[in-house]
């Protein structure tokens, strides 16, 4: 799951190193804008709805963080 996300991440915001860090949001790596488009790319990829409670940054600080709430998510 981390791999496809960080391909499809990685194509959607080239400009961002996603595989270097893992405090993106915390770092301010990550704005409002771009957090929005990470979610709609999530969203169309795996048929989610990532409801407002989980837009936090412990899920958008990283990959893997993104991983475990898109698996949360698709149950």
């Amino acid at each position: 799951m981390e791999e496809k996300i960080f391909e499809l991440l990685s194509e959607e915001f080239p400009e961002i190193d996603f595989k270097e860090s893992d405090t993106l949001v915390d770092d301010g790596i990550l704005d409002s804008l771009t957090i929005t488009g990470i979610i709609a790319t999530l969203t169309m990829e795996f048929g989610i709805t990532i409801p407002y409670e989980e837009i936090i940054e412990e899920n958008f600080n990283s990959i893997a963080g993104l991983a475990k709430m898109v698996e949360k998510l698709s149950n």
